[in-house]
C-alpha cells in the first residue's frame, strides 16, 4: 500500500507561491532525488499547469534541470481537475470521484506518492487521506496566495533566520 505525502514551498506566513520562492542548489538537488524515487505524483490543476513546464526541453537548461526533467517526465502523474479536458504525456485525468481515485491508487501503489497543490491539499486532507506533510519552509512573507492548509494569523511575526537551501525571487 503507497502513502500520500504532501510536500510544499511554503512562506514563512503559510502560503503558495512559485514567484516568490526559488529553490537554491541544495533544495533543487533535494527535488531530483525525491521525484526520481516516488511511485507517482498527483497533482491540482494549478499546480500541475505550473509543473508542465518540464515537459519540454529548453535550451538554456542546465544539467540538473535536465536531471529534474527526466524524472518528472518518467514518473506517473494524475491530474484532479474538474476543468481540465486533457493532461501532457504520462497523465491521467481524475474528474470523477477524487475519493475513490486516490483511495485505488493508495491501494494498488507501493512506495510514495507525493501530492502537490494547496487546494488538493485541503481536499485529501478532509478525506483523511495524507499520510504525511513535508513543508519546505522559505524566508519570505508572501501575504496572499494560496494558503497550504488554512487562513494564517493576519500578521506573522518577522523572522530573520534563513535556510541554507532556500533562496528568495532576488536571490
Amino acid at each position: 500500500m503507497a502513502s500520500f505525502v504532501f510536500g510544499m514551498n511554503q512562506s514563512l506566513d503559510g502560503y503558495v507561491d512559485h514567484r516568490e520562492m526559488r529553490a537554491g542548489p541544495a533544495l533543487f538537488r533535494h527535488w531530483i532525488d525525491h521525484v526520481r524515487d516516488l511511485a507517482g505524483s498527483v497533482y491540482g490543476r494549478g499546480m500541475y499547469e505550473i509543473m508542465r513546464y518540464w515537459d519540454e526541453d529548453s535550451p538554456e537548461w542546465g544539467a540538473e534541470q535536465r536531471e529534474f526533467a527526466a524524472a518528472w517526465r518518467r514518473q506517473p502523474k494524475w491530474v484532479v481537475s474538474r476543468s481540465l479536458t486533457s493532461v501532457g504525456p504520462n497523465a491521467t485525468l481524475v474528474d470523477g470521484d477524487i475519493e475513490a481515485a486516490m483511495r485505488s491508487l493508495k491501494a494498488r501503489l507501493v512506495g510514495e506518492i507525493a501530492g502537490f497543490g494547496p487546494q488538493l491539499a485541503r481536499s485529501l486532507t478532509d478525506l483523511g487521506l495524507v499520510d504525511e506533510y513535508r513543508l519546505y519552509l522559505h524566508p519570505v512573507v508572501a501575504g496572499s496566495r494560496q494558503a497550504i492548509l488554512r487562513r494564517p494569523p493576519a500578521a506573522a511575526p518577522p523572522c530573520r533566520q534563513r535556510s541554507p537551501w532556500a533562496r528568495t525571487s532576488s536571490g
